[in-house]
């Protein structure tokens, strides 16, 4: 679950993030304050707002995405998604500012410019993924409101770890808890391995 969303809001955060960077977006100043305003708001509180569009007699209700997987997936995607934009963003503001004069010059053009730019940031347009990830797989305010903890369908290790404790089981909890840093440190591992090999080429 928190791998898709990943990957959804990767997409969008970098292409989010990529506009304002590098295009001369109307109210861009008010976008960014809503980007930076997002990375800072509490996970619970997406999942409130995510919760009231997607009950039965919200704007989305007629969807039938509350207590749903895809439910919570929309509730990751919203809460990693500003986090990515905002390094984006920040990845590619800090870029050599004559480097997109240089890839016109040599006839590139806006899409062109744009994937060139990415190759240039891919590092931290990869730590933005890798932040996006643990932003949504660690959470659980928004796993509890969106998905409700059904068992079976909707618990997630957090959830059940929350449960667990509450219920005194502390044994299973622990055992959970050792799961999800397992999974992902195992997962972030393997992102690290590709960000510094992509360092070394960079630097060859």
């Amino acid at each position: 679950m928190s791998l898709t969303a990943t990957v959804i809001a990767s997409v969008l955060g970098i292409s989010l993030g990529s506009a304002l960077a590098l295009a001369g977006l109307p109210g861009r100043r008010l976008l960014t304050a809503v980007v930076n305003t997002g990375m800072a708001v509490p996970t619970v509180v997406v999942g409130l707002l995510v919760a009231l569009l997607l009950w039965r007699s919200g704007p989305l209700g007629d969807l039938g995405l509350i207590y749903t997987v895809r439910g919570m997936i929309i509730a990751q995607v919203a809460i990693a998604t500003p986090l990515i934009t905002g390094i984006t963003m920040a990845a590619l503001q800090l870029l050599p500012p004559e480097l997109p004069e240089q890839l016109r010059s040599l006839g590139a053009n806006r899409l062109q410019l744009v994937v060139r730019l990415w190759i240039e940031a891919r590092l931290p347009l990869l730590a933005a993924a890798m932040a996006g990830f643990g932003h949504a797989v660690s959470e659980v305010g928004s796993a509890t409101l969106v998905g409700g903890n059904i068992h079976g369908q909707t618990q997630v290790m957090t959830t059940a770890i929350v449960e667990n404790v509450s219920r005194g089981e502390f044994g299973t909890a622990l055992v959970y808890g050792a799961i999800l840093l397992v999974l992902a440190f195992v997962i972030n591992s393997l992102l690290a391995s590709i960000q510094q090999r992509g360092a070394v080429w960079a630097r060859n």
